[in-house]
């Protein structure tokens, strides 16, 4: 926030995080996601920015419309469940995939919601937003082929065109 000038909230569902975040002097809203975005006007912010978390939402779509609604642009970067290590791991041992990027027993994964480099695009398309900007990772490097099945990490930047200049 400091070194950018940007007025920054974040949404935190844990009270000890959040605790943490506010003690750090980070303006945080304690609860659920849906509720926090729900109390912002359309337009409010030029970015909503959701990192690794919407795999863990109850309502994917409704969280991403609300960001699109409250936001002039959504960045959403979330874990590719397509990746070739989690597939592998899948077919091999018949099981829910145990990798290092998911390395949760099935029941006791945050994770509730199992989305791909693919899957994502289809949703964006269906919903008609656009796509502004779409980074692909393994580790830290760029993934420019077979996204779908080389990218451990996606990041989308989208826009609804709706209420933003």
């Amino acid at each position: 926030m400091a070194n950018k000038g940007v007025d920054a909230r974040g949404v935190e569902l844990s009270g000890e995080r959040a605790r943490r975040a506010i003690a750090n002097g980070v303006s945080v809203f304690h609860g659920d996601l849906l509720d926090a975005l729900a109390g912002y006007p359309d337009a409010a912010f030029d970015y909503v920015i959701l990192s690794q978390t919407l795999q863990e939402t109850r309502e994917p779509l409704q969280v991403l419309r609300e960001m699109l609604r409250c936001g002039c642009e959504a960045i959403v970067a979330f874990p590719n469940f397509g990746h070739w290590r989690v597939r592998l791991s899948h077919l091999l041992t018949g099981r829910a995939p145990r990798t290092k990027l998911f390395p949760y027993e099935w029941y006791d994964s945050p994770n509730i919601h199992f989305l791909t480099v693919t899957d994502f695009r289809m949703l964006a398309e269906q919903e008609r937003w656009t796509i502004e900007r779409q980074i692909c990772l393994s580790g830290h490097r760029r993934v420019p082929i077979w996204r779908n099945v080389l990218a451990e990490t996606a990041v989308f930047q989208i826009k609804s065109g709706k209420g933003c200049g």
